[in-house]
């Protein structure tokens, strides 16, 4: 489906955010895309990849379908990793 609203737009670089352990079973991964466009939202975690500052939008994750990732890009150093969990647990937290 096209996206709709606010939903970021465009491929892009993402971050799987589900564990390795789901990944190994499901035909699904879950995502947050990346983005150049820096937003001041608690949910943004922000990077530099690939030469270029960023930031992993947490408020955008979603499902996809494997089929959709088209390259491997990379990783993220331990240190944002460990902000990312850290943000997504503050994000469920609070639901």
């Amino acid at each position: 489906n096209p996206t709709q609203g606010t939903e970021i737009r465009k491929i892009r670089p993402c971050l799987i955010v589900s564990p390795d352990e789901m990944n190994r079973y499901l035909q699904t991964l879950i995502v947050a895309p990346m983005t150049t466009t820096e937003r001041p939202y608690p949910a943004r975690v922000s990077v530099r990849f690939q030469g270029k500052a960023g930031q992993i939008a947490l408020d955008q994750i979603r499902a996809i379908d494997r089929e959709r990732l088209v390259r491997r890009l990379g990783a993220v150093s331990s240190a944002i990793a460990e902000s990312v969990s850290a943000t997504l647990l503050e994000i469920f937290r609070r639901s």
